[in-house]
């Protein structure tokens, strides 16, 4: 099958246009799942199948098993057709500032409470588990989140804000790597050298170019290219910046004000 790709630059009516095809959708799930255009059944592992067209669904010839591109992934079990967890995921990618369930249920005509499953499944096939580290140019960096002292109840106030500055926060570090893309973030207790160095070295390849702030908790970082600028001074220096990471943070923090207007630290959980 000849897998036709959606413009990146394309609004949401194109998409909707575009996965409105259900074999469209099969197909670009199916080269994605079976990514050397071999399907595999998942009952006995057999790559010999024959398409059924009038289904969207194959069948193993050594097993006589029918199957579908959903088994085994985030949409098995989902009564929800391709076309909206397709046109569900495209929304997420491509708004800047996040999506919300509601959002996503007006637009694609489902309940909230669908939507919200939606997108549960979206974001945890989103979240990067590959054991590669990181290599090449490397720049990290911390920011604080949490609601202004000014917006808050008098009550909440005294209870939350005990000084200055990031009082009342919680501190998220981040490394995004300038080759892919590809940002990884972490919530940590605070910003000391025994809380940073270790996410840097378990995440970041030996010898990478790592690009920092004067902060020195960074000291130390002898096994990488370190380099850095000091924002007192410059926030370039010859092409030496964390200014990608700081835009992901003005991302992050626009999606959480405008569209999730509040958020709350939970115990982390472990998913099957």
């Amino acid at each position: 099958m000849e897998t036709v790709k959606l413009n990146e630059h394309s609004g949401l009516v194109n998409a909707i246009r575009h996965y409105s095809n259900p074999l469209t959708c099969v197909e670009e799930v199916a080269s994605v799942k079976w990514p050397n255009g071999t399907p595999i059944c998942p009952r006995c592992g057999s790559k010999k199948a024959s398409f059924l067209k009038t289904r969207l669904m194959w069948k193993c010839r050594e097993c006589k098993k029918q199957y579908s591109v959903k088994v085994g992934t985030i949409f098995e079990d989902s009564a929800v057709g391709l076309d909206k967890w397709l046109c569900a995921m495209w929304m997420l990618a491509n708004c800047k500032n996040g999506v919300s369930s509601y959002e996503i249920g007006r637009a694609l005509e489902v309940t909230q409470k669908t939507a919200w499953f939606m997108l549960h499944r979206i974001r945890y096939a989103m979240h990067h588990g590959t054991i590669d580290k990181m290599t090449g140019t490397v720049e990290a960096d911390e920011t604080f989140i949490g609601g202004k002292a000014r917006n808050m109840h008098a009550n909440k106030r005294a209870k939350k804000i005990h000084g200055r500055g990031p009082m009342g926060k919680e501190i998220v570090f981040g490394l995004l790597d300038r080759e892919t893309g590809q940002v990884h973030t972490a919530h940590v207790p605070t910003r000391r050298k025994h809380d940073l160095q270790p996410i840097i070295r378990e995440h970041v390849q030996p010898g990478a170019e790592l690009h920092t702030d004067a902060l020195e908790s960074y000291d130390g970082l002898n096994e990488y290219t370190h380099k850095v600028v000091d924002h007192a001074e410059a926030y370039v220096q010859d092409n030496v910046h964390t200014n990608r990471l700081e835009n992901f943070w003005s991302l992050l923090k626009r999606a959480i004000k405008g569209t999730y207007v509040s958020c709350r630290t939970v115990p982390s959980v472990q998913i099957p």
